[in-house]
């Protein structure tokens, strides 16, 4: 199958031979992000500001795949815009999620990463957020308003918890 880049590549899946299609594209990125702490990882959690898209609601690192680029890429790039930091270590947490946009009849996959910044890491807002909270990894996802990504972390925590991915880091680090 050939490669899909950029948040303008998808293909249809009929839902039934009587029904229209349904686009699939690969559009979004998440990027859970961790630093050391002295009980154990610290998580970030980042709140919607009162202009944007679900005003005041918590989340990790969010954002659409730009036209030719990778997914990888777009971490990096939204993880930089996003919070001003970059990622000691990064990772593929072996996790793609999906939503169903209704108001456009499209499945949207996103692929899930895992940036390790450094202990005392400070987080530099952009407009899209209003505020940021480093919580207890455990902790986080009360915070977070989509239960998809208290999941997604859990996963990232066991794959990367002691700092590496141990005998999978040859196939999960990205950088």
């Amino acid at each position: 199958m050939p490669s899909r880049r950029g948040s303008t590549q998808s293909w249809g899946a009929a839902t039934s031979l009587s029904d229209p299609l349904t686009d699939i594209s690969v559009a979004v990125v998440d990027v859970y992000v961790l630093r050391p702490a002295a009980g154990g990882w610290e998580a970030l959690c980042l709140r919607r500001a009162p202009d944007e898209r679900s005003a005041g609601t918590w989340e990790t690192v969010h954002g659409h795949i730009q036209e030719g680029e990778s997914p990888v890429e777009a971490a990096i790039r939204e993880l930089a815009e996003e919070t001003g930091l970059a990622a000691g270590r990064l990772y593929n947490v072996s996790r793609v999620e999906s939503f169903y946009l209704h108001r456009t009849d499209e499945v949207v996959l996103i692929p899930v990463f895992c940036a390790l910044v450094p202990a005392g890491a400070e987080v530099r807002l952009s407009e899209e957020h209003d505020a940021w909270e480093w919580l207890p990894a455990p902790r986080a996802p009360e915070r977070f308003a989509w239960p998809r990504e208290g999941r997604a972390l859990a996963d990232a925590l066991a794959l990367v918890g002691r700092g590496d991915a141990g005998g999978l880091e040859d196939v999960l680090r990205v950088r």
